[in-house]
């Protein structure tokens, strides 16, 4: 595990190394351990590394035997022992014991194929010494982050955007549409980022560049839904339970103790479960709790903890303390990013990174099982499709009534516009995003500068957003709920939460790693029956029923709870004081996108408790955070080495 960074300037034009050094400074979080660097003309890159396999001999840049070929690589391989029998049995000798070596050998003996046979997290920078051509690629479903910008003739990569931003003469400007996917969904939707000049490299995919022409990229996996064998409930079951007990244990390979975050929930419990299973010792797992009775989970978790024989260490976050560290939490995503489990998140690895330097968690589950209430609230449309558009002159007449005093009444006359709104949808990937967004387009209008909106407005529509990240092709599922998880594993999950996990993890040197996530089992969750994840109201149908030997009896029966934050009690108080005096010294409030009389309104109004505008207000908050520091994310010499 590591963070990479380079720089392939190109025409013949040098590389400083102290451009690729300040890169992997910026970086130094990702891999406190040791250091790597490789500068030859026109080309350098380098890495920061966080030692977990082959603590003596997997240092990077990894050369090849005879000389011509140069690697380095965020993440893991959990198949690189298999792969280098494999490779042995062929004839490649190999010098360490590291997964860095034998993917480079692997491609040497496979070419581009190799990429595909890799079950793990990763990027790569692969060097070619003769041919001077660049070779980048991002893991199956995007857990290690990779990001990209194309300026002045050349090509220049890392593991975060501030590790792009000292290079010289390179510009970043804010891109005015990514803040509109921003203040719709919370964070901004991959491959863009908030700038202009930055995208990352899409999952499953590989970028080739050599010292002439443009840059070529193409996928080398993608995740396709094909009907699997005709087998019985209880046949899918005990293959699931076999997978993933293969599964989980080829992750806990490592050379360092490993422990888990365990909330109680179902995912990081069967995590857990599985650990214990595949291990003699003592899983030592780690939980977040609240002081309020409505945010914790710490209770699930001990029961968890105690049937499986953990280690078990609970942190309680002083919400004051998590609210006053904000600022900090905020910069180590580099741009805005409103997820509020971001901190909770950040405190979890906090905890477990004074013990470890590997945990394995259980994110991705709900994505590939069908786990969240959007899924069952999907289904529930398809179901309903025929007699929903029947409710809609009901839903105008409502909608034409004043605001009523009671919440309740309000909340169900929303939620029917809602659902009618959803049936007049098209399609899954449409729908995806209806429920993904975290503040609705009528919201925007009344808080966008009129400009600003005129500009966005055309551009947001849901079946304007399918078209852009998912144009029609040959491969296209034709079923509804295919189309919605589809778009949430590639697009909610590298762009939400495998980002949020990844850098609250990487900001205190800790690998997580996440079992749910490997490809190969992805790829045979994608031939199971929909019936075998979600039953009725309830996802992840398999899982449940493969770990509930496993863990104590009715635990997962309770409903899902997830990290929450108390948002609205937070912006009624001091913090919403202080999150609006940030709005106006930031500067943000003055940037053009949002009108400022309109987010006063907001704060006003959430204060008397007229209305809950917390998932907005931490947006706008959030994004003042981000807008008050990008001016001092660069360093000072950046632009400024003599060439």
């Amino acid at each position: 595990m590591c963070g990479i960074a380079g720089w392939y300037r190109r025409s013949g034009r040098p590389v400083d190394r102290r451009a690729i050094t300040a890169q992997c400074e910026a970086i130094l979080h990702r891999g406190p351990d040791q250091d790597g660097l490789l500068v030859e003309g026109d080309f350098g890159f380098g890495m920061r590394r966080l030692s977990i396999v082959d603590l003596a001999g997997g240092q990077q840049p990894v050369i090849s035997e005879d000389g011509c070929h140069a690697l380095t690589f965020n993440g893991e391989i959990y198949n690189h022992l298999e792969l280098r029998r494999e490779l042995e049995a062929a004839g490649h000798r190999f010098r360490s014991v590291s997964d860095t070596e034998t993917i480079l050998v692997a491609w040497q003996q496979w070419g581009d194929a190799a990429w595909a046979r890799l079950e793990g997290m990763f990027a790569i920078a692969l060097w070619d010494r003769p041919q001077r051509r660049l070779t980048l690629v991002r893991d199956p479903l995007g857990i290690k982050p990779l990001y990209i910008t194309e300026q002045m003739g050349g090509l220049a990569y890392a593991s975060e955007i501030k590790a792009l931003l000292p290079l010289p003469d390179h510009a970043f400007s804010v891109d005015p549409h990514a803040v509109h996917s921003y203040f719709s969904f919370g964070h901004v939707r991959p491959p863009q980022s908030i700038y202009s000049q930055v995208r990352s490299l899409a999952p499953g995919h590989l970028l080739t560049i050599g010292p002439e022409g443009e840059s070529r990229s193409r996928a080398y996996w993608s995740l396709r839904f094909q009907e699997g064998p005709r087998q019985s409930e209880a046949d899918w079951i005990a293959q699931f339970r076999e997978i993933w007990l293969a599964t989980v244990r080829r992750h806990m390979q490592a050379d360092v103790p490993v422990g888990t975050f365990l909330s109680g929930g179902v995912d990081s419990s069967a995590v857990t479960a599985a650990m214990a299973r595949v291990t003699g010792q003592p899983v030592r797992a780690y939980t977040i709790g609240f002081q309020e009775a409505r945010f914790d989970e710490t209770a699930h978790a001990r029961d968890v903890a105690r049937h499986l024989g953990c280690e078990h260490i609970v942190r309680v976050v002083d919400l004051q303390d998590a609210r006053d560290l904000l600022p900090r939490i905020q910069h180590c995503y580099d741009e805005p990013f409103a997820d509020p489990a971001a901190v909770p998140s950040w405190y979890l690895a906090e905890a477990a990174s004074q013990d470890l330097k590997v945990v394995l968690a259980g994110d991705g589950g709900d994505e590939i099982f069908a786990g969240y209430r959007r899924h069952a609230n999907e289904a529930r449309s398809l179901r309903n499709a025929s007699w929903l558009p029947a409710l809609r002159p009901l839903s105008r007449a409502l909608q034409a009534l004043p605001d009523l005093p009671s919440r309740q009444v309000t909340r169900l006359r929303r939620s029917l516009d809602r659902q009618c709104d959803m049936a007049r949808l098209p399609d899954g990937y449409s729908r995806f995003f209806a429920r993904t967004e975290i503040v609705s387009a009528a919201l925007r209008e009344a808080i966008y500068q009129p400009s600003y909106h005129a500009e966005q407005a055309s551009r947001g529509t849901f079946t304007n957003l399918r078209d852009e990240f998912f144009p029609e092709t040959g491969d296209v599922p034709a079923d509804g709920m295919e189309q919605f998880l589809l778009a949430d594993t590639l697009l909610q999950l590298p762009g939400q939460m495998l980002t949020k996990v990844d850098r609250a993890s990487m900001a205190h040197s800790l690998e997580v790693r996440v079992p749910f996530l490997s490809h190969k089992l992805v790829d045979w969750a994608a031939t199971m029956p929909m019936s075998m994840k979600l039953r009725g109201n309830l996802g992840k149908y398999v899982v449940r029923k493969a770990v509930e030997p496993w863990l104590p009896p009715g635990l997962l029966d309770r409903p899902k709870q997830g990290f929450k934050m108390p948002l609205a009690q937070w912006f009624r108080g001091e913090f919403g004081r202080y999150a609006r005096s940030v709005w106006h010294d930031s500067g943000a409030s003055r940037a053009g996108y949002l009108d400022s009389a309109a987010v006063d309104q907001l704060f006003r109004q959430h204060a008397t408790g007229a209305h809950d505008h917390s998932r907005i207000l931490y947006a706008i908050a959030i994004f003042a955070l981000w807008w008050q520091g990008r001016s001092t994310a660069r360093p000072e010499w950046a632009g400024r080495v003599p060439f």
